[in-house]
């Protein structure tokens, strides 16, 4: 199938400028994240950001030389002139932490430093991730500047709320550093499904049989994470419906929790009129109580029944308002995977189904790993085994862009 869009940035560069704030601890963090994802690394550090931490810390991290100084005393063979050949290497300049000085000196277009002069002189996107004290942040020169910086095409990734260094608590905080790097890779990624509107569905149902105990299933929402992930990368729009999970969806989608299958299809019908695919990646419990205690069943006798009833059919009832969306369905089967995964696909009306084998320690449920096969009307359109979740949701989204 070939390079798969959002898989990774390999062969691609980062001009990374380091400034001097506290946050700046956090900086080879954030490079050797960004160097996990195949990035060549080039870090421009200012002289206050060597109280912080030190051009060895970076260099060996990112492997390459750290640049700081406008006119360095000694020319490497090639006399590249710094700021030049780093504005022209650059497929992003990122900042981080970026303090409330440099951020005055870009809104200003000054450049009276390494770093400034070569963002003023790139062509490529610039990151620029806030760090300070409350105050100076909330100052309406800071404010004002930032929303100049955003006018002119910058990118800002907005800080966090906390416990400062200073001892002040509010917003400031710089970002964790997968934080960033996910940033980092949103924007540099493809956005081959931009202007595309995907609703998720991820994670298990929970369906009450009192205040103590409910009916569920195995699911983490590890593969819908994946998925949403990997959509937001690429550029979609993305929405999710999602039951109880641990996991973390992307920050840039839109997170409608749910607790039951009810819920869940409720909240699906109300998304549905206004995305272009929709993945049912949850697993949705398929009994729920038919009554539901209010106060807890007290234990009695060795056996006890609790009568049950069908869950809604989220994909049959919405059926009739398919029209020409791409609809994905999942199935787990310990057994006769394509049979009941291709007799599912029929009775829901689906575009694609992915079948995946359960019951194995390295496939299924709570695994970072699927096996199993993705089938269409037409025939099976690719077999995995033991792929990793991340790489299967891109695999599941090119072919979904076939189809759109």
């Amino acid at each position: 199938m070939g390079h798969t869009a959002g898989e990774d940035l390999e062969g691609k560069t980062v001009v990374y400028g380091v400034t001097g704030g506290i946050a700046a601890y956090k900086a080879p963090l954030v490079a050797r994240g960004l160097k996990a994802l195949g990035v060549d690394v080039h870090a421009v550090m200012t002289h206050a950001a060597l109280h912080f931490v030190t051009p060895l810390v970076m260099r060996t991290l990112t492997g390459n030389e750290v640049h700081v100084e406008m006119f360095p005393e000694t020319m490497g063979s090639s006399f590249e002139i710094d700021h030049i050949s780093l504005a022209d290497r650059a497929d992003l300049f990122l900042v981080a932490p970026a303090t409330a000085d440099f951020i005055a000196k870009l809104a200003c277009g000054m450049a009276d430093d390494l770093l400034s002069c070569s963002i003023l002189a790139t062509r490529a996107p610039v990151l620029v991730c806030p760090s300070m004290n409350v105050n100076m942040l909330q100052n309406r020169v800071t404010q004002e500047n930032l929303d100049r910086l955003k006018q002119r095409g910058f990118h800002v990734l907005e800080p966090t709320t906390g416990e400062l260094a200073c001892g002040w608590e509010g917003a400031g905080r710089l970002p964790e550093p997968g934080r960033i790097v996910q940033e980092v890779r949103m924007l540099m990624s493809e956005h081959d499904l931009s202007g595309i509107r995907v609703l998720i569905t991820s994670g298990p149902t929970c369906e009450d049989i009192d205040p103590v105990r409910f009916i569920t299933n195995r699911s983490t929402g590890k593969m819908g994470a994946a998925l949403v992930e990997a959509a937001c990368i690429r550029g979609a729009r993305v929405k999710v419906v999602s039951g109880p999970v641990a996991v973390d969806y992307a920050p840039w989608a839109e997170i409608t929790s749910v607790r039951s299958a009810r819920e869940m299809l409720d909240a699906v019908k109300d998304c549905l009129g206004e995305v272009d695919v929709l993945i049912m990646a949850a697993a949705v419990a398929d009994y729920t109580p038919h009554t539901y205690s209010t106060r807890k069943i007290k234990k009695g006798e060795k056996t006890a029944h609790i009568e049950l009833t069908s869950t809604p059919d989220i994909l049959a009832t919405i059926r009739p308002f398919k029209e020409s969306k791409v609809f994905v369905g999942f199935a787990a089967e310990t057994d006769n995977l394509k049979t009941y995964a291709q007799d599912k696909m029929v009775r829901k009306g689906l575009d694609m189904i992915v079948a995946n084998r359960v019951g194995d320690a390295d496939s299924g449920f709570a695994s970072d790993t699927n096996s199993g096969v993705i089938l269409s009307p037409e025939g099976v359109m690719y077999d995995f085994e033991n792929m990793g979740k991340d790489l299967l949701a891109h695999r599941i989204l090119d072919l979904v862009k076939e189809r759109l």
